[in-house]
């Protein structure tokens, strides 16, 4: 007779839009991204910032109208979130292109694929409102991140040598860009022309 094999329990992952969140929905995203600072993540913040002040900015986020939270459920837990931020109405110009920021998931969740599924949930949404092109940014430092985003066909197109302090150090930013195919209509290659 054969003995039973120790196989990992299937894990739940899920991505959502946030509109509003319950009171546990907030304290397990403060909680996250307390983990996420605490880690190095890129949220920008370089201390954990404590659940009040996370809480007035995850409010602030939702309230307003070019920001769109996504949070990331494992197992029904909240542990990370990414932002599409799309151009204020009055430019324009820029209109085609939307940005991904904010995004991490919590290190005690990583390792199941949540990231890459946020990612590609954030790029479903900003193809579907029209967007052709999904801008974000990065610290040199993060390499898991830079990875994820390679592999999801992100194009790095330029580094800034002094983009952020941290740890007492200044580290450099990586710019990248992807189109986005939208659901219908003319491919996005069809309307961009690269200069070569």
């Amino acid at each position: 007779m054969n003995a039973p094999l120790d196989v990992p329990p299937l894990r739940h992952l899920h991505v959502e839009q946030a509109f509003r969140l319950s009171d546990a929905d907030m304290a397990d995203l403060c909680e996250a991204t307390d983990a996420a600072i605490i880690e190095g993540g890129g949220f920008g913040w370089l201390e954990p910032q404590g659940r009040a002040l996370l809480e007035r900015h995850f409010r602030g986020v939702l309230l307003v109208p070019e920001r769109e939270l996504f949070i990331a459920r494992l197992d029904g837990q909240v542990v990370g979130s990414a932002l599409l931020v799309r151009p204020p109405r009055n430019n324009e110009a820029q209109a085609f292109a939307a940005t991904l920021t904010h995004a991490y998931i919590a290190p005690y969740a990583r390792g199941h694929g949540l990231a890459r599924l946020l990612v590609q949930r954030v790029e479903e949404r900003a193809a579907a409102l029209g967007h052709r092109v999904l801008n974000l940014d990065v610290r040199e430092t993060q390499a898991t991140a830079i990875a994820l985003f390679a592999s999801l066909g992100y194009e790095h197109w330029g580094t800034h040598p002094y983009y952020a302090r941290a740890g007492g150090q200044t580290v450099a930013g990586h710019y990248y860009c992807k189109l986005l195919e939208p659901g219908r209509g003319r491919a996005t290659g069809d309307l961009v022309e690269r200069q070569g």
